[in-house]
């Protein structure tokens, strides 16, 4: 008996030390993962502690750990594109420590590239490239291999018999990584940077653009100038170049290190070429930029930054990635929104209607369900009721002023909204600001907006709570009060088959 006991205690001991061994680097892996996903937000100690921390616990696990080590930084870069510039410091510090492991880095970027964009995923490459661009600031890839691999995305300008869609992406994807990039660029590279700039120019030329009046909201260019996506990126990376590429929006951390990293040894981009196009291959659709703010509207805090200013589109592109990346989560998406780090810098509440607008309308459909951008809104007024509401109010206003060159189906989906946010908020809005409209023609827009309003409104309450809401000058505009139609009640109504059995079947009911 002592002996059977003797050796099962043995297999006990065997089993929970092998136990150990396999969950103690899966600890550490999970630790790893922890330590790398959450760098860079809200601390007791600053970024710089941080990240230098950070790179030195990594450098001392690259040993043991270093292929899990890598997949995290690159599913990092992909996922957390909003801590890009931190990310990149952090593979610069470590490049510094490390020359191979830079290298391996920048070999897994450039693998998960090539495989993106082979699966046609364009969102998550265009991020890829975005990454790599930025590693040039922290001296980890060097610029002229950064700007060879653009030259190959732009040359897909100049294939023949493929869609243009095709060719745009690729010009997108280089014209959106110059605002991280651009400036290093000019200063190392100035003269290759100017021939990859005009080789642009001349593709903008001739591009054709017979589908921007289909994707325009409005059919007038007053008081903004509808402009198409790519035409309007290409103005704002014009102004950025007068500008000496010097933007304002960017956080760069890598700054506080340059003397470390630029001590570092650098890295050359292994070469992508664009996959062939086949007809497999879905290209991200056009879009017309949508703009209804401008600086005249906010009335105080910081301005506005211009159409033209890089700012916008930069925080715009951030404003996008988070609406796409919670639109599942309507509490979770408003409560980012509200909380975008650079809100102090900008009337965010402004830019945040003006791209949830620009969602919602869209063309030819939104990319989300239109309920989602309802909804949120509502959330959006629960987190910010001082000073949310205001802005939406005054861009229903904005709207309602230019219903007359508005596209109509982005009226319908304009009224279907209205009357669902009215309807989450008693109903309460200032009709009396609209009278003016009531002595126009009845088939106009404006008059026609209210009446659909109303009738949504009296699909999400009932027909007399709509005749409370309104003053009595918009009674002509009110839907009619449903009532049951019963065809045997009627006059004449004795000639109709079955009426006897239908008086006998109320009478029995009765």
């Amino acid at each position: 008996m002592s002996r059977r006991r003797h050796s099962s205690d043995e297999d006990d001991e065997r089993k929970y030390s092998k136990r150990h061994k396999i969950s103690e680097p899966t600890e550490i892996e999970d630790r790893l993962e922890s330590l790398i996903t959450r760098v860079g937000e809200k601390s007791t100690s600053s970024l710089e502690s941080n990240l230098e921390g950070l790179a030195g616990v990594l450098e001392a696990d690259l040993s043991n750990y270093r292929q899990k080590i890598l997949k995290i930084l690159c599913h990092c870069a992909v996922k957390m594109p909003e801590k890009t510039t931190v990310y990149t410091t952090l593979v610069g510090l470590l490049n510094a420590r490390n020359y191979n492991c830079g290298g391996e880095i920048v070999e897994m970027l450039v693998r998960n590239l090539k495989d993106l964009l082979k699966s046609c995923d364009f969102e998550n490459a265009r991020t890829f490239v975005r990454f790599l661009a930025d590693l040039v600031n922290c001296h980890v890839i060097a610029a002229g291999s950064l700007l060879q691999m653009l030259d190959d995305f732009v040359d897909v300008t100049l294939e023949d018999a493929i869609p243009q869609v095709r060719a745009d992406w690729y010009v997108y994807a280089v014209l959106s990584v110059l605002p991280w990039v651009g400036r290093e660029l000019h200063e190392k590279k100035e003269a290759e940077l100017e021939r990859l700039l005009s080789t642009i120019d001349n593709y903008m030329k001739k591009r054709q653009k017979v589908h921007v009046p289909a994707l325009c909201v409005w059919a007038s260019d007053y008081p903004h100038p509808q402009e198409e996506y790519l035409d309007c990126l290409w103005a704002q990376i014009t102004k950025l170049k007068q500008d000496r590429w010097q933007e304002r929006t960017i956080v760069r951390p890598y700054l506080i290190f340059d003397s470390i990293l630029c001590e570092a040894l650098q890295h050359n981009v292994p070469q992508v070429i664009p996959p062939p196009h086949t007809e497999l291959c879905k290209y991200p659709y056009p879009n017309v930029v949508f703009r209804m703010f401008d600086y005249t509207d906010v009335d105080d805090g910081p301005p506005l930054p211009g159409a033209h200013a890089i700012e916008r589109f930069l925080i715009e592109e951030n404003l996008h990635r988070i609406i796409n990346s919670n639109h599942l989560e309507r509490r979770d998406c408003a409560a980012a929104l509200i909380s975008y780090p650079g809100k102090t810098k900008v009337p965010i509440n402004y830019m945040i209607v003006e791209v949830m607008l620009s969602q919602l309308f869209m063309l030819p459909m939104p990319q989300w369900l239109e309920a989602f951008y309802g909804s949120t809104f509502i959330e959006l007024c629960k987190l910010a009721p001082s000073t949310f509401p205001q802005v939406l109010a005054q861009a229903v206003e904005i709207l309602f002023e230019r219903l007359e060159t508005m596209n109509v189906s982005c009226i319908d989906r304009f009224a279907s909204w209205f009357a669902y946010h009215l309807s989450n908020f008693q109903f309460r809005w200032s009709w009396d600001d609209w009278t003016p409209c009531l002595s126009m023609d009845p088939e106009s827009q404006k008059p026609k907006f209210i009446k659909e309003v109303l009738i949504r409104c009296m699909r999400l309450s009932y027909h007399q709570r709509v005749v409370e809401i309104v003053p009595e000058d918009f009674f002509p505009l009110l839907p009619a009060k449903p009532e049951p139609i019963y065809k045997y009640d009627k006059e004449g109504a004795g000639s109709l088959p079955g009426t006897m059995t239908a008086h006998k079947l109320m009478s029995a009911i009765k």
